[in-house]
């Protein structure tokens, strides 16, 4: 008994078909139109092989591309995300002005806002001098935006807590993380402070946020004759289009220890804001 042979595939055959009967259409409109009849085939290719293409591959995803989110903090949340003086415990003391510190800051005998005014050696190093103690580490906020300060002794700490662009924050926290390899060392000139050298190194930073970034910036040079240190930490961490930043040192050097403290107890602030709830009450201070 001779056993028939399987039938072609019918999507196979639904392509032939459908292939010869475009061509016998479009030959029967247009005669002997070379053009037309190389529509023909050209059209004839694309239905076969949009037709085999459906036998063998899955549907291609109809969800539309996505942009990214813009930040929902509102000026109420981002002052519910400043830390307190119990998040970095010691005997820091809040301040209620620390937005003068970059056009007039004390310690002891020192001007710092004078000694760290300068031109750099490049628009990168230029833009780390003009960022310290200033709103704009990380450019300038699009949205909401609160600030605090802290101080204990000869050194400062600047807090803020804002709202960006996500693309231009992206980009500033990659800026951020080259400037140990391109401003490891250079040289500030002009202002009252002759030269100054300064250093810009990596440190380490907790594991907190979608991003984050920390160095350890030291300045030195002279004023009024004598030589002057200032060594300021600088942190900052992303979270989607949010961020906060940390400035904290001064002439006795930067407490790393404060600064991490600064970093995780703010994330987690800054966290429960974006979450929708409340962080625990700012102990007796400023508010």
């Amino acid at each position: 008994m001779t056993i028939p042979r399987p039938l072609a595939r019918p999507a196979r055959v639904l392509a032939a078909a459908l292939a010869v009967g475009t061509l016998f259409a479009t030959a029967a409109c247009s005669g002997s139109d070379s053009s037309a009849s190389s529509e023909a085939d050209t059209s004839s290719t694309i239905a076969e092989r949009g037709l085999a293409a459906q036998t063998t591959s899955p549907p291609a995803s109809s969800s539309p591309a996505t942009s990214s989110p813009a930040s929902d903090l509102s000026e109420a949340g981002a002052r519910n995300a400043l830390i307190t003086p119990a998040d970095i415990e010691d005997d820091w003391t809040q301040v209620r002005n620390p937005q003068e510190w970059r056009d007039s800051l004390l310690l002891g005998s020192v001007d710092v806002a004078a000694f760290v005014d300068g031109k750099g050696d490049t628009p990168d190093c230029q833009r780390l001098v003009d960022a310290l103690f200033d709103e704009t580490l990380l450019g300038r906020p699009s949205g909401a935006s609160a600030l605090t300060g802290f101080e204990q002794g000869d050194s400062r700490l600047l807090y803020q807590v804002a709202a960006y662009d996500r693309a231009d924050l992206d980009d500033s926290m990659q800026w951020l993380s080259s400037l140990p390899d391109t401003c490891d060392q250079f040289t500030l000139t002009g202002g009252d402070a002759g030269e100054r050298t300064v250093q810009v190194i990596e440190t380490s930073m907790p594991k907190v946020g979608d991003k984050r970034q920390g160095l350890t910036v030291t300045v030195k040079g002279e004023s009024g004759g004598n030589p002057v240190t200032l060594s300021l930490d600088v942190a900052a961490v992303q979270i989607g289009a949010d961020a906060i930043t940390v400035t904290n040192g001064g002439l006795d050097g930067a407490d790393h220890d404060t600064t991490s403290a600064a970093v995780e107890q703010g994330t987690e602030r800054l966290q429960e804001v974006l979450a929708g709830r409340t962080p625990s009450p700012t102990p007796s201070g400023i508010n």
